[in-house]
């Protein structure tokens, strides 16, 4: 039997919003185990390193030239019998890096039911069945908009940002802060389910803008934004004070001119994320990337709603009727990782502050763990779990072994280590970095790790 550690090579797609040439991490990583045709351009832009067998960009292995989908299939101890038979034959996850020179379409990804609605009416827009829930690690500083603000953030937005309150319509703004007001933190079910009705008639207002509107009051609040500053929407709100916001509409505006993502912004949480921070999406709720390099997890999918910052197909009635409505200060949206359980650290990775992070969102198709080895013959040794892993290097270099095979690991390099393999990372510089995405149906906390 084929021991089950083979090397990737991964296929990099060109968006509009990525990263130009050697800028993007997404091109240096791809350029690292290159296709025939592959060089970078210094001129083109590269957004998403696809790890995986998703069959848009499927992976493949670098001896066979086969992709990991028809490997797999042909061998499904690889997935191991319980995740292949419960996530059709192919990896339950799709792993990505994605670099972001200016910001992706705000959006959101259908439940698994809605997916399998969208699909049926219109493959060509929603090209799969399955639903999208994804978690975000910066490996460079990252910004983004991730689910609705505090509702009376929104109410402060709305009575001090005259063009927002114009395309969302006097009434529908008026009648939305006083439903909100003193309502806006209760936690009584019927004020949270009366908030969110009143959050989603402000927003179709807005959404339902006609464009000709969109494109004066995109004129006057640019205009505002340069010239108030620090004064800019009444001063902002604490998570986002007024000359933060002020640049923003400038720089978003300059990338995508008189768009109806500039207000929309108003709406939703304003986050960045150091490096090693987290931010996980359930399905249906909204978000958008701006700028940044980042690992992102996401269930096995390619469905996208959109609905700004996008000359691409937007939704914007799904868009309106599909989302949740939540709303929360953006710390409730960010990830508290963790020590990974079953740690064992050996005097060479203590004494140099090595360290294995976990990742875990409540779902079942995936969970992520940083490793850093800080010293040279560093060791971190992975026991056998029920389940497949891709492991993608950052940083440094090592080699990584399962039984007697071993291989050399650089920056970029990118390994599927099939179901029940023992997996030994060894550091060869001082700052050696992967992430291994993984799947274990059983007891995703009793995955074993030690160092």
């Amino acid at each position: 039997m084929q021991i089950p550690l083979m090397r990737l090579q991964c296929g990099v797609n060109s968006y509009d919003w990525g990263k130009v040439g050697k800028d993007s991490a997404a091109a240096k990583f791809a350029a690292a185990t290159p296709a025939d045709d592959f060089s970078i351009q210094e001129d083109k832009p590269y957004a998403e390193l696809w790890m995986g067998t998703h069959p848009s960009n499927p992976s493949k292995d670098v001896t066979t030239k086969r992709t990991l989908l028809d490997l797999v299939q042909d061998n499904q101890a690889l997935l191991s019998t319980e995740i292949g038979e419960k996530f059709g034959h192919k990896l339950p996850f799709l792993f990505k890096v994605l670099s972001i020179g200016k910001a992706l379409s705000i959006q959101a990804h259908p439940n698994k039911k809605l997916a399998e609605k969208l699909h049926a009416k219109d493959s060509k827009n929603y090209p799969d069945d399955n639903h999208k829930p994804e978690m975000t690690i910066a490996i460079t500083p990252f910004d983004g908009l991730c689910g609705f603000r505090p509702l009376a953030e929104i109410s402060h937005f709305l009575s001090t940002v005259p063009s927002l309150k114009k395309l969302v319509g006097e009434g529908e703004s008026d009648a939305f802060i006083s439903a909100v007001k003193g309502h806006d933190t209760s936690d009584k079910e019927e004020d949270e389910t009366a908030n969110k009705k009143a959050l989603q008639q402000a927003f179709a207002g807005l959404m339902n803008s006609k464009k000709e509107d969109v494109q004066s009051a995109s004129k006057e609040l640019v205009a505002s934004a340069e010239k108030e500053g620090p004064e800019f929407a009444g001063g902002g709100v604490s998570a986002t004070p007024g000359k933060e916001l002020a640049d923003l509409v400038v720089r978003l505006n300059k990338q995508f001119p008189e768009d109806i993502g500039l207000f929309v912004f108003f709406f939703l949480n304003y986050v960045k994320l150091e490096v090693g921070e987290a931010m996980f999406l359930k399905a249906d709720d909204i978000h958008a990337y701006l700028s940044g390099d980042i690992i992102e997890c996401m269930a096995a999918s390619d469905n996208v709603v959109r609905a700004g910052f996008t000359p691409k197909f937007k939704d914007v009635d799904t868009l309106v009727d599909m989302l949740t409505y939540s709303y929360a200060p953006i710390e409730e949206q960010k990830m508290d990782p963790v020590d990974y359980p079953y740690v064992a650290l050996n005097a060479t990775a203590y004494s140099s502050a090595s360290s294995a992070t976990l990742y875990d969102p409540p779902i079942e198709e995936f969970s992520v763990v940083k490793t850093d080895l800080k010293k040279k013959g560093a060791k971190a040794t992975f026991e056998q779990i029920a389940g497949p892993s891709i492991f993608i290097c950052t940083s440094g270099s090592g080699k990584i072994s399962v039984g007697p095979k071993v291989e050399e690991v650089k920056a970029g390099y990118v390994y599927f280590v099939g179901a029940t393999a023992e997996v030994v990372l060894e550091s060869e510089s001082e700052d050696f970095t992967t992430f291994k995405a993984f799947c274990e149906l059983q007891g995703k906390e009793d995955g074993k790790e030690k160092l």
